[in-house]
């Protein structure tokens, strides 16, 4: 959301270099001008976008996954998540990415925002979406991911997000939006799967 007086907050690049470029990272290092003439550089992470999806089963209970984090060094508890393949609509890419790792398809989808989870340094921007309606299925892993598929309620998820247990931002921003729209306080407007 811009507003009015933004104008001198507003950044313009002057030039700018791909610095590297890996298999779906582009890290870019940009001179830019500010509104009072001051120059800087920025170095940031161009990122194809992600989805993450909040799979509800019709107990109640969530769908979740627990996957070890390389950078982290540690495995972290997630709501299913990946990234967009070129072209490729985000409802799509919400479903193919449930089926890959979960095995489950569902009936209803929703979605619920966007984050932008690292401004600071890249223009990743992950849609959540809400899936429910779900029936088990076979999984389709890509080559080299692991991960254990398990289920909790609010509550449980909640008490982890209180102690600090719970670190990674989709998924507490996926409760959060989970707590908010149960509360009747959001809403969230639901269609087929596509």
């Amino acid at each position: 959301m811009t507003k009015s007086g933004d104008g001198a907050l507003v950044e313009r690049r002057l030039s700018g270099e791909q610095v590297w470029r890996g298999h779906f990272l582009d890290v870019r290092r940009d001179v830019i001008v500010q509104h009072g003439g001051h120059t800087a550089l920025r170095e940031y992470i161009v990122h194809p976008g992600a989805v993450m999806v909040l799979p509800l089963l019709d107990d109640g209970r969530l769908v979740l996954e627990r996957q070890f984090r390389y950078p982290l060094g540690r495995v972290l508890l997630e709501f299913p998540a990946g990234k967009r393949d070129p072209g490729e609509a985000v409802q799509r890419c919400a479903q193919r990415e449930l089926v890959e790792e979960t095995g489950y398809q569902a009936r209803e989808w929703a979605r619920a925002c966007a984050v932008h989870n690292a401004c600071a340094y890249a223009d990743e921007a992950i849609e959540i979406w809400f899936a429910r309606g779900l029936s088990a299925g076979v999984r389709s892993l890509d080559a080299g991911e692991l991960i254990d598929v398990c289920t909790m309620t609010e509550a449980e998820l909640d008490a982890l997000a209180s102690r600090g247990e719970l670190t990674d931002v989709k998924t507490l921003i996926g409760l959060q939006w989970l707590q908010k729209w149960r509360a009747g306080l959001w809403t969230l407007d639901w269609v087929p799967a596509v």
